[in-house]
């Protein structure tokens, strides 16, 4: 059996190699690249370390008009975060990809195209970005949101959950909700139930 040189996190022009695929009929290696626009392609490697093959074909269209054609978004917010999505859940060189595609975060096969993730979710609502309600769920249209940065802070995993009387939240989120300093809370928390805490 032949045996083929690791490519997986190193850069050929604008692609990125993500993982192995599927041999080519001929037995060639091939390797699952994302590209710096956003899109995924297959390449073969041979092609990749000749440069024969430096983008999803991207830089083959004979202007930056002809790339925009699409959807006419590219270099937009919206296209940024889309693409700042998909690096973090499938470039393993990406500094985020170990909280996201290395813990299992991933994303829906609909939202492979900008186009349906534009379509999902809309323009961006000022001072907001992209959430995902459940933190260990993918990113998918049920489970994200537009949200504030003080949102976002509080449904991370390092937040110490909370639930009385039905309801789930993050101390800090309970401390504002019963008007009580965030400190205080937390050490009547240390020695009493939610139950108690939150009624002295």
């Amino acid at each position: 059996m032949a045996k083929f040189k690791d490519l997986t996190g190193q850069r050929f022009g604008w692609l990125i190699v993500v993982s192995r695929a599927e041999n080519s009929k001929a037995g060639k290696a091939r390797w699952n690249c994302i590209c710096d626009c956003g899109e995924t392609t297959t390449a073969n490697g041979q092609s990749l370390r000749d440069g024969h093959t430096k983008s999803c074909g991207c830089l083959q269209r004979k202007t930056i008009g002809d790339a925009h054609l699409t959807h006419g978004m590219c270099g937009t917010p919206i296209h940024g975060i889309w693409k700042a999505m998909r690096q973090r859940c499938m470039n393993p060189s990406n500094h985020g990809y170990r909280n996201y595609g290395g813990r299992g975060i991933s994303i829906c096969e609909r939202w492979n195209k900008f186009e349906n993730f534009y379509a999902d979710m809309g323009r961006i609502p000022a001072k907001m970005s992209l959430e995902r309600r459940d933190n260990n769920g993918n990113y998918c249209p049920e489970n994200c949101c537009w949200a504030t940065r003080k949102s976002q802070n509080r449904n991370t995993r390092k937040n110490i959950i909370i639930k009385y009387q039905g309801k789930s939240q993050c101390m800090a989120a309970w401390a504002e909700e019963l008007g009580v300093n965030y400190i205080v809370l937390w050490r009547r928390l240390q020695k009493n139930s939610p139950q108690f805490a939150f009624n002295m």
